[in-house]
C-alpha cells in the first residue's frame, strides 16, 4: 500500500509518536512522508522527508495561548491552504505524483485538505483527536473550550475517514471508526532500562517556561537537575543546561528520579513507560491542562500552576515520591501495537472497500 503521512511540525511530539510506527509501516508498505518545522529536523536523520510549510502556536506575554496571534502569524498559511496557493500547490504535486492509498496524518494541514480534495481516504493519528473525536472527563467550563477547539480543528481538517487516539489516558469515543490507544512508545526509548538516579529532569518547550520561580525553587532544594528546552549551556550550581538531543534526553530520563515539565501527551507517556514521576507545568491550552489534571487524579504525579512552583512545592513533590511510584508502575499502557494495528485495520476498510461517508464528529 501506498501511504503519505503528513506530520504536524510544531513541538517534537508529534515527530516521537511518527518514529515509533514508522519502522514497522515502511517495512509494509511504501511511504512519503511530508513534515515542516520540528518534526522534519527530527525525521529527516531516519527518513527521506519532503519539506512543507507548518502552522505554529503563539502565545501571549502571560504565557497564554493567544488567538489573536494564531490568526495574525499563521493568516499567510491559511490563506494558502483556503485559496489553493503556492504552498498547497507544491504539496499537491507531490501527492498526486506519489498517488498515495491512503493519507495518514498527525495534525497536519496539507494533507488533510488534499485527502479531502483529492477524495483520497484520511486516517488521523494524534493525540488533539481526544478532545474531537472522545469524551474524557472534564469540567463544564472546559466543555465549553473544547467546543471552541474542536470547531477550529474541524475548520482546519475537516472530518477523517477514520482517527486514531493516542493518550496516556483513556476517553471512550464519541461516535464510529474512532480508535483510542495508549501511549506509542518509540523503539530508543524501549530499549533503556529505567533506572533510580538522583537527578531531576527539567524539561519545557519555550524558553520563558523556565520562570525565575522556577530556577530559584531549583537551586534552593539543591537537587541535581538536566535541565532541556532553553538556550542557556553548562553547569550553574546543581543545574546543567543541556541542548536537546534524541538520545542523551531519553537516557537521562530513563535515569533521573523524577520529571518536571510541559504536559504534552508524548512526554507524559514516555515518562510514565520509564515509571517516574512527574510534577506537570502545563502550557496554558486545554490540552496540557487536561493531561495534567489525570496526572494528578491518577496519583502518578502532581500539577503546578504556570509560573508558581517554589521551593516547598519542589520539596512536597520529592516528599511523596514513594506513593508515585506505586500507581505510576500500575499505570502504564503501551499503545505502540493497538496504533499500527489499528492504522492497518483502518486503512484496509478504507481501500478495500468503496469510501463511506463517516459522520461529524461530536463536540
Amino acid at each position: 500500500m501506498r501511504i503519505a503521512y503528513g506530520v504536524h511540525g510544531f513541538g517534537r511530539g508529534h515527530a516521537m509518536r511518527a518514529l515509533a510506527v514508522l519502522p514497522e509501516l515502511a517495512e509494509r508498505h511504501e511511504l512519503l512522508i511530508l513534515a515542516g518545522g520540528d518534526a522534519y529536523n527530527a525525521l529527516w536523520p531516519d527518513y527521506p522527508v519532503a519539506r512543507i510549510p507548518t502552522l505554529k502556536y503563539h502565545y501571549g506575554k502571560r504565557g497564554k495561548l493567544s488567538n489573536y496571534l494564531n490568526a495574525k502569524r499563521n493568516a499567510a498559511m491559511i490563506l494558502d491552504l483556503l485559496t489553493h496557493g503556492p504552498a498547497y500547490q507544491m504539496v499537491e504535486d507531490m501527492i498526486r505524483g506519489f498517488h498515495p492509498d491512503v493519507i495518514l496524518t498527525d495534525s497536519e494541514a496539507y494533507t488533510h485538505h488534499l485527502g479531502r480534495g483529492l477524495r483520497i481516504p484520511r486516517i488521523t493519528f494524534d493525540h488533539f483527536g481526544l478532545l474531537v473525536y472522545c469524551r474524557p472527563e472534564m469540567s463544564r467550563w472546559d466543555r465549553l473550550i473544547r467546543r471552541g477547539n474542536a470547531f477550529v480543528y474541524r475548520t482546519l481538517f475537516g472530518d477523517p475517514d477514520r482517527a486514531v487516539v493516542s493518550g496516556f489516558f483513556h476517553a471512550p469515543a464519541a461516535r464510529e471508526g474512532v480508535c483510542v490507544v495508549g501511549p506509542v512508545i518509540r523503539e530508543e526509548v524501549r530499549r533503556l532500562e529505567p533506572t533510580r538516579g538522583e537527578h531531576l529532569v527539567v524539561y519545557v518547550s519555550k524558553p520563558d517556561e523556565f520562570s525565575p520561580d522556577l530556577e530559584r525553587a531549583l537551586l534552593e532544594v539543591g537537587c541535581p537537575a538536566r535541565v532541556y528546552g532553553t538556550p542557556r549551556r553548562g553547569l550553574q550550581d546543581n543545574l546543567h543546561f543541556k541542548p536537546i538531543a534524541n538520545l542523551p534526553f531519553i537516557e537521562d530520563l530513563a535515569s533521573c528520579r523524577a520529571v518536571i515539565g510541559t504536559t504534552g501527551n508524548q512526554l507524559s507517556g514516555e515518562v510514565i513507560y520509564f515509571g517516574k514521576p512527574m510534577l506537570g507545568k502545563p502550557m496554558a491550552c486545554l490540552e496540557q491542562r487536561l493531561n495534567a489534571v489525570q496526572l494528578e487524579t491518577r496519583g502518578i504525579g502532581m500539577q503546578a500552576v504556570r509560573r508558581r512552583i517554589t521551593a516547598d512545592l519542589l520539596r512536597t513533590f520529592l516528599a511523596r515520591e514513594e506513593e508515585f511510584l506505586a500507581n505510576v508502575r500500575r499505570e502504564f499502557r503501551d499503545g505502540k501495537r493497538e496504533a499500527l494495528d489499528a492504522i492497518e485495520r483502518f486503512a484496509d476498510e478504507l481501500v478495500g472497500s468503496p469510501r463511506q461517508a463517516t459522520p461529524s464528529p461530536a463536540s
